[in-house]
């Protein structure tokens, strides 16, 4: 298994990004999820709720941006190479 340790601060950045990134889109998916099991019989989720899951998507689309961003930092193939097995 690939570790980070032999990894640029750059790719690192990256990886940390890229475990952040799906951190906030098992967070989104599953208050989505939850809200959806709530509802599915009839009603629609309170104004709080639905303010948490704009909450959570916008955390995520932060993370995603910065995933890309430093993503596109790591300019060395070797680098991307490892940090994509390291993201499989």
């Amino acid at each position: 298994m690939q570790s980070v340790d032999g990894l640029s601060e750059g790719a690192k950045i990256a990886y940390q990004a890229f475990l952040d990134m799906s951190n906030s889109k098992t967070a989104h998916f599953n208050r989505l999820k939850a809200t959806k099991t709530k509802y599915e019989s009839g009603g629609a989720p309170s104004i709080t709720e639905s303010l948490e899951l704009e909450k959570l998507l916008a955390n995520h689309d932060k993370n995603v941006l910065a995933f890309k961003t430093a993503m596109a930092a790591v300019t060395d193939s070797d680098e991307k190479k490892s940090l994509v097995e390291l993201m499989s």
